[in-house]
């Protein structure tokens, strides 16, 4: 079974650290991280990955707009997007699920159920 790679998408770094390392620890992942949606973008592009985290209120691109760019890049539309979010409201749900994203995580989360929230979306064992 080959290593699954995760890219984490967030403007805060306690928000990337603590992501990191309950996956890297958890499941064994192999996270890379940006601190905004352009910078993931740059790094989806040249990195092979198997998912992408990404917070939703970030400044500059927010989670909507990266996405949107994700999905139009040949080079990284086949990468499946999970939203990290504070606004679990469900008129947001709604939104987020027309997008086409795989799942959408509260923020905060629990770093020891992450990993399995990301798997169990994704239909991976871990």
């Amino acid at each position: 079974m080959t290593t699954k790679r995760i890219l984490v998408i967030d403007d805060e770094e306690d928000i990337r650290e603590v992501a990191q390392l309950s996956l890297e620890m958890v499941a064994s992942w192999d996270v890379l991280t940006a601190s905004s949606g352009r910078e993931g973008l740059a790094k989806a592009e040249v990195e092979p990955l198997d998912a992408i985290l990404l917070d939703v209120m970030m400044p500059d691109w927010d989670g909507t707009t990266t996405f949107q760019q994700l999905q139009a890049n040949p080079a990284t539309q086949h990468i499946p997007v999970l939203l990290l979010t504070a606004k679990m409201q469900a008129a947001d749900q709604r939104r987020f699920a027309q997008l086409g994203v795989k799942a959408v995580i509260a923020k905060p989360f629990d770093p020891i159920t992450l990993a399995d929230q990301v798997a169990k979306s994704l239909g991976w064992d871990i």
